[in-house]
């Protein structure tokens, strides 16, 4: 039998890592600044990580919630003091598609209605109702379509507005910061009319923090750059930091019933174990901070390579557009200069998340093999 490839491979084989750093199995070391789609928050085999997981697989890895895991409840209020969102509940899973997946649910028990609103160029992820929300037809099969959502253009309040008017729509779904479109902003007057909006109307508003989140903003969410406090906030990705793990974080004007929701794996003790440990390392180590000095070093140095067409972001989630295709230059990096990058739906745009720990150094490292690359290609 063989393998599915999930994406076009790259001919390289991981074998260790630690921090920025990747090694493959001939010893050849490359500096990751892509962090496997923004999954490696605290830098690959962080000691305290490391650790954390080691003593919770010593005693016990696995039961089913049937039973009391007093880590989950840990969590809940270690994310809850850092985040500001101590009285919301946090319902646990283990992927940003199903965290969505709930999140609309539940949006759709609360207001008994069917339509919901997302916005050109977002991703949302790749199942049932997330992947019918997601501007890219070419991942929606047939039985995901659905008439119930309403595409919007991105950062234009007018138009949800207008499409609010009806009444029918459960929810509004927004990514902090869109990233598979290509590293896209929401404004701040955006977000706070959507805020207002959704109440207004009796919608939900949804915050996609999946990427955005857990400090890559330079905030410990993106939409708190704009001051709102949205209904339901979804997380994965750098939740655990390459452990499976993902949560809904759910505001207390929504009650929820048991049966409503439900999961076998979500919140297991190995999966709270390594959140727990992001926070920890995330608190003790200042990385929300780090997050924002680091990424506004890096625009600003990538701002000034001539070749460059605009560089957008906030934090570590920054996207580095050309006026040309950057897949070869993409290749090139890594290539040549061992530098993992990502790209995105926009064929221009080079997308850097790296972990919240990279250094001054690591960036210098890939800005100079940057510019010298954009330089060659002109």
């Amino acid at each position: 039998m063989n393998l599915f490839d999930v994406y076009p491979l790259f001919d390289i084989t991981p074998v260790k890592a630690l921090g920025s750093k990747l090694w493959d199995e001939n010893g050849t070391e490359y500096l990751d600044l892509y962090g496997g789609h923004a999954v490696i928050s605290i830098g690959h085999s962080h000691p305290h990580y490391v650790q954390r997981l080691t003593n919770q697989i010593n005693n016990i890895g696995f039961y089913s919630n049937s039973v009391k895991i007093p880590q989950q409840q840990e969590l809940a209020e270690k994310l809850g003091q850092l985040s500001g969102y101590e009285d919301y509940q946090l319902f646990l899973i283990n992927s940003g598609a199903e965290a969505n997946e709930n999140a609309l649910k539940l949006a759709s028990f609360h207001t008994g209605r069917k339509k919901v609103i997302s916005f050109s160029k977002s991703f949302h992820g790749r199942t049932s109702a997330v992947v019918a929300a997601t501007d890219d037809r070419s991942i929606v099969a047939p039985v995901n379509e659905t008439e119930n959502i309403i595409f919007l253009p991105f950062n234009d309040a007018t138009a949800v507005e207008e499409a609010l008017q009806t009444n029918e729509v459960a929810a509004i779904i927004v990514e902090g910061i869109q990233g598979v479109g290509g590293v896209n902003i929401p404004t701040t007057p955006f977000l706070q009319e959507l805020e207002k909006l959704a109440k207004k109307h009796g919608a939900l508003l949804i915050l996609d923090e999946i990427q955005s989140g857990y400090g890559r903003s330079g905030k410990f969410f993106a939409h708190q750059h704009a001051g709102i406090k949205p209904d339901l906030i979804t997380i994965a990705k750098g939740m655990g930091n390459g452990f499976p793990v993902a949560g809904v974080l759910i505001s207390p004007e929504i009650p929820a019933k048991h049966g409503m929701l439900g999961t076998t794996f979500g919140g297991n003790y190995l999966a709270c174990a390594a959140s727990l440990a992001v926070l920890e390392v995330m608190e003790q180590e200042n990385l929300v901070e780090n997050a924002a000095q680091m990424g506004d070093y890096l625009m600003e140095k990538a701002k000034a390579i001539p070749g460059v067409r605009e560089v957008r972001g906030q934090g570590l989630m920054v996207g580095i557009e050309l006026e040309t295709p950057c897949a070869p230059l993409r290749k090139a990096l890594l290539d040549e200069y061992r530098i993992f990058t990502g790209s995105a739906s926009n064929k221009n745009t080079i997308r850097i998340l790296p972990a919240l720990n990279v250094t001054q150094t690591e960036l210098d490292r890939f800005l100079e093999a940057f510019a010298a690359l954009v330089s060659c290609s002109k």
